[in-house]
């Protein structure tokens, strides 16, 4: 009965605990409650830059996913005494609570992205696509790629740096800044360049830059895997009889334009490094990034005493090969024939 009495709506012990009751029953809402949702997927991914305040973490919250209650939001962040702002790529599942997401962006327990890229030719182009999955902005990468000082000591120079970029899919965490994600690469290069590999390179002899330098070549000049070793070994021809490349995909290099049909004389006059008709040796660097393959091809080339080549009348991608210059220019003949035919100028 005295219990009952006390517990009484006249008494304020009842306020109390009914306050009470029910504050507690909003903590466990603000907590709790499912307040990430998305429209469209399973999962998206909340990105949150260097300097960021928690108004514009909310702001990328809301671009990622849509947040159901953003003041409950913020209390859970106060409540959890979320103040410092962890860059990073993070995981939204559908249905999240602020508790669990408040945690995870305290605790900077990102999701790792999987770093991806190929067909890759130009620094702009490896700059922009490395900037939209990481938080380096291309600017900062390309700027890197130029920075003889800081490439020097790697062994590279603007015009070798894409050599350091071994194309495959690697495991980053998203918040990498433009010299992290070079570092990274540069580890990955030098366990992809194994002392069996280094071996092959010695040699030919090439370093390994000069082996990715003419793997660039090759694989601008097949798009056949299996003849990449036989073009691989026609080029090594030349270079050891000092004889001049004049590979096609230089020249396209030099003019800046790689979709050209049928090379003219004005683009074999063109003065530059990466002209192989006018220059011998190896140009100052890769006309692309080489793949694993391209690599691969160069270090196991086939030998052979092919010095000449020409690109089949079939339009395959693959070539005709020859030892003397007169069986060459049988080979062109017939590919210049094609040309006309198809009326490609």
């Amino acid at each position: 009965m005295a219990l009952k009495k006390l517990f009484s709506p006249k008494k304020p012990l009842f306020w109390l605990f009914t306050t009470l009751a029910l504050l507690f029953v909003y903590l466990i809402y603000v907590l709790f409650a499912p307040n990430i949702f998305s429209d469209k997927v399973e999962k998206s991914y909340l990105c949150i830059r260097d300097s960021s305040t928690l108004e514009v973490v909310i702001a990328e919250l809301n671009s990622s996913a849509r947040v159901f209650n953003v003041a409950a939001f913020k209390q859970t962040a106060l409540l959890l005494n979320y103040k410092k702002i962890r860059p990073g790529r993070y995981e939204l599942t559908q249905g999240m609570n602020n508790f669990n997401l408040v945690r995870i962006l305290r605790s900077g327990r990102q999701t790792p992205v999987k770093l991806t890229f190929n067909n890759i030719r130009t620094k702009e182009q490896l700059a922009g696509r490395l900037s939209k999955l990481v938080m380096a902005d291309s600017l900062s990468i390309l700027s890197l790629l130029n920075d003889t000082a800081f490439l020097a000591p790697k062994g590279f120079n603007p015009a070798t740096s894409i050599a350091n970029f071994i194309p495959n899919t690697y495991e980053v965490f998203w918040d990498l800044d433009a010299q992290e994600l070079f570092e990274r690469m540069n580890k990955e290069y030098n366990i992809f360049w194994t002392d069996e590999r280094k071996t092959k390179a010695a040699a030919i002899p090439l370093t390994p830059v000069e082996v990715a330098t003419l793997a660039s070549i090759v694989e601008e000049e097949t798009n056949g895997k299996a003849e990449r070793t036989m073009v691989a070994g026609l080029y090594i021809n030349r270079l050891k009889t000092d004889m001049p490349l004049q590979a096609d995909p230089t020249l396209k290099f030099a003019v800046g334009d790689f979709s050209i049909k049928r090379l003219k004389l004005e683009h074999i006059l063109k003065i530059s490094p990466y002209n192989t008709y006018r220059n011998k040796g190896l140009p100052p660097g890769p006309i692309r990034v080489a793949t694993q393959n391209g690599i691969d091809a160069v270090l196991n080339y086939v030998k052979h005493d092919y010095i000449f080549m020409c690109a089949k009348e079939t339009f395959n991608g693959e070539h005709n090969f020859a030892v003397s210059y007169a069986e060459h220019q049988a080979n062109a003949r017939k590919y210049q024939k094609a040309l006309d035919e198809r009326e490609i100028h």
